[in-house]
C-alpha cells in the first residue's frame, strides 16, 4: 500500500486539481506534508469543493488558474516549481458535454496530455509521471468480464475517445522520450517514469458536477424533490474516490523506487461492487433515511440522450498482483461516507474537517495509524 511517508516534502504537481478528484487529491497530499503546486481552470461548478473545502485560501497549496491547452503557460509553471512528481487529471469530463462541444473536449483532454507530457519533457526533475484517463478508454462490446489492459482502446464518444487518444499519446512518448524507450538514444529524461490509470466512477462528497447521478441524487435531496433515474439498468464498477487517488499516489510513489512498474493499470473495485444505477440510488436511499430519518425516493423517466453503454466492468489483476493495491471500501461504505459528507455540508459543517476525518477513516482501514 501507499506509503504517505513518501510524499513528505516532495514537490507535486497536479493538473486538474481545483475538481472533485483534484481536491481531494490536494488534501490527502497536504495531510501527507507535500508541497503541492496546482495547475487548473477556476473552479467549475457552482458550489465547487475546492472553495468549500478551503483549499482556496490555503497557504500549502500553491494555486495557478490556467488552462492546459496554453503550452507556454504550462510550461512556464512545471519548470518554474521543479516538481519531482507530476499528476495530470485536468480534462474535460462529462460524456454529454463531449458531444456538445467535441472540439474543446478534443483540445483539452488530447493536446492538454501533449502539453504536459512536452513540459515534462523540459523538465529533468520529474521522476514519476502520471495520467489519469478512465475505464471508457476501452472499445465497449458490452460483455460481461473485465477489461484488461490489453485489450484494444476505442472509446465510443467524444469523451471516451479523447482519453482513448490521450493514452496512445503517453505510450508513444512514454517509447520516444522517457524510460520504455525502444531506442535508448532517444531518450531525453532517463530518469522519468510514465503510468496511466484507467479509474472507474467514482462516487463521494462534494461531487457537484452535472449529468452524474450521485451528485443528481444530492441535488434533488437538497431541494425535496423525487430524484430522477435515466438508466437505472445500466451496470457499472463504482468506487470511493479515495480508491483510486490512493491508486495514483502508491503507482507514482512505486515507479520512482522501480521504473520497471511503470505501466497501465486499470483501477477498479470488486466484482461484487459492480451494480446498477438502480441498485446505487437504492443505497443512497437507504443511507440517507438511515442518517437522517428522512424518507427519499426514486423513478424511472426515459431522457433522450446521447449514446451509453448498458455494461462496463474493469480486470484489476494487475495493479494488485504487481502493486499489492487493494479496494478498501465496498459500495456500501462508500454510499455511507458520501451521505455522511452530504449530511455535513447541508448542516454547513467544516467541509476541511470531514474531508481530513474520511480520509483517515480510509487510511485506517489498513490499520495505517501513524499517519493520524
Amino acid at each position: 500500500m501507499v506509503d504517505l511517508n513518501f510524499y513528505k516534502n516532495k514537490k507535486v504537481f497536479v493538473t486538474g486539481h481545483t475538481g472533485f478528484k483534484g481536491s481531494w487529491l490536494c488534501h490527502i497530499l497536504k495531510l501527507a506534508g507535500a508541497e503541492v503546486m496546482g495547475y487548473s481552470l477556476a473552479p467549475q461548478t457552482k458550489p465547487d469543493l475546492f472553495s468549500l473545502s478551503g483549499l482556496d485560501q490555503d497557504p500549502h497549496i500553491q494555486t495557478i488558474i490556467g488552462d492546459v491547452r496554453n503550452l507556454e503557460a504550462l510550461k512556464k509553471a512545471v519548470v518554474a516549481f521543479q516538481p519531482e512528481i507530476v499528476i495530470h487529471m485536468a480534462a474535460q469530463p462529462i460524456v454529454r458535454d463531449s458531444y456538445e462541444d467535441p472540439v474543446y473536449t478534443y483540445e483539452t483532454n488530447v493536446m492538454g496530455t501533449v502539453n504536459i507530457l512536452e513540459a515534462v519533457r523540459d523538465c529533468p526533475s520529474v521522476r514519476s509521471f502520471l495520467n489519469v484517463t478512465t475505464d471508457k478508454v476501452y472499445e465497449n462490446k458490452e460483455w460481461h468480464w473485465g477489461y484488461r489492459e490489453n485489450e484494444p482502446l476505442d472509446g465510443y464518444d467524444p469523451y471516451s475517445n479523447s482519453k482513448s487518444c490521450s493514452e496512445l499519446v503517453t505510450h508513444s512518448y512514454k517509447k520516444s522520450f522517457f524510460n520504455g524507450a525502444d531506442d535508448f538514444s532517444k531518450i531525453e529524461n532517463r530518469g522519468t517514469s510514465i503510468s496511466t490509470a484507467r479509474a472507474g466512477n467514482v462516487i463521494g462528497g462534494g461531487d457537484f458536477a452535472n449529468d452524474r447521478i450521485i451528485p443528481d441524487c444530492v441535488r434533488s435531496i437538497l431541494k425535496g424533490e423525487t430524484i430522477i433515474v435515466r438508466n437505472p439498468n445500466s451496470t457499472r464498477p463504482y468506487q470511493h474516490v479515495l480508491e483510486p487517488l490512493f491508486a495514483y499516489l502508491l503507482i507514482a510513489q512505486k515507479q520512482v523506487k522501480k521504473s520497471e512498474l511503470a505501466d497501465y493499470y486499470n483501477v477498479g473495485p470488486d466484482e461484487a461492487d459492480c451494480i446498477t444505477t438502480r441498485e446505487l440510488v437504492d443505497l443512497f436511499c437507504r443511507e440517507w433515511q438511515q442518517q437522517t430519518g428522512k424518507s427519499q425516493s426514486w423513478e424511472n423517466q426515459n431522457i433522450d440522450g446521447p449514446h451509453e453503454a448498458n455494461f462496463l466492468k474493469l480486470d484489476c489483476s494487475k495493479i494488485k498482483s504487481r502493486l499489492g493495491w487493494q479496494p478498501r471500501w465496498n459500495v456500501e461504505q462508500a454510499v455511507e461516507k458520501t451521505v455522511e459528507w452530504t449530511n455535513a455540508y447541508k448542516d454547513q459543517k467544516n467541509m476541511a474537517a470531514i474531508m481530513k476525518k474520511q480520509i483517515i477513516d480510509f487510511i485506517k482501514t489498513e490499520q495505517e495509524e501513524q499517519y493520524v
